[in-house]
């Protein structure tokens, strides 16, 4: 949709040029032509590998990382399949049993300030410029790697 649209904005500039009594346009008036493919593709960040639709791939860990995604994914899919909705205390002790040390872990609360159960529990645990994100939803495990923030944490607030 985005590739018609710019080449039906393209033939629309193209056909639009101004004269002055009579005299064609000067050149540096006239918009730079783009090709419609080039307009139309968006930039990735350096690093960051592209999928044949054009989308974005997580780029590929460390091997460091890797094993830590591992570990993480094991830990958290063992919780889950014992208690879908685990509290703080049972995913601090898998994760750190699995080996994880608990100066680089971060683990959500799983109460509200007011009580209530939290919909989804997530951990964190920092290796070198990456953290490694697990999050256990109704039994569910979904477990990513993401850059470390600026304060050196893996959460906001953390």
């Amino acid at each position: 949709m985005l590739l018609l649209a710019a080449s039906m904005l393209a033939v629309a500039l193209a056909g639009c040029t101004s004269t002055d009594s009579g005299s064609p346009a000067s050149p540096s008036a006239s918009p730079a032509a783009v090709p419609a493919s080039e307009a139309a593709q968006p930039a990735t960040p350096a690093g960051t590998a592209t999928t044949a639709t054009g989308a974005a791939a997580e780029p590929e860990p460390d091997a460091a990382t890797a094993r830590l995604k591992d570990t993480v994914t094991n830990a958290l899919q063992g919780v889950a399949a014992a208690n879908p909705k685990p509290g703080q205390e049972q995913l601090t002790a898998a994760l750190t049993g699995a080996g994880i040390p608990a100066g680089s872990l971060q683990v959500s609360a799983s109460r509200t300030p007011t009580g209530l159960e939290v919909d989804a529990i997530e951990a964190a645990a920092l290796q070198g410029a990456d953290c490694v994100i697990g999050q256990i939803r109704d039994g569910s495990v979904v477990v990513t790697v993401l850059p470390v923030l600026a304060t050196g944490k893996c959460f906001v607030g953390g």
